[in-house]
């Protein structure tokens, strides 16, 4: 059995907060999130894993979703941040703040 990727098992648990974080930036539709992590170096993102991610996002609250017309094809779905959206982006940041200073003390040997 093949081993999974250390980044992409990584990644799953913090995605979420990632995409939001872009959000709280600007609004965006998908195609654009997914190339603006790229652009950041996320590069085997795969953009189906964007999408089934802002599913979750809209069905939890945490983004309001207009449709804008598109010029090729259907309306797009922009997303932008909302205030359950900040709040839960403010969760993962003292999460992440947490573990990234714990992971780096046991990297350091305890230290």
């Amino acid at each position: 059995m093949a081993m999974a990727n250390p980044m992409t098992e990584m990644l799953k648990g913090t995605l979420e907060g990632i995409v939001l974080a872009l959000l709280a930036e600007r609004p965006a539709y998908g195609y654009e999130i997914t190339t603006s992590l790229r652009e950041r170096g996320f590069t085997d993102l795969a953009e189906g894993t964007v999408y089934a991610l802002l599913v979750r996002i809209e069905q939890r609250g945490y983004v309001d979703v207009e449709k804008v017309p598109s010029e090729k094809g259907p309306p797009r779905k922009v997303f932008s941040i909302n205030t359950k959206g900040r709040e839960q982006l403010d969760e993962f940041w003292k999460t992440w703040s947490f573990l990234a200073e714990h992971i780096e003390q046991l990297r350091r040997g305890g230290k």
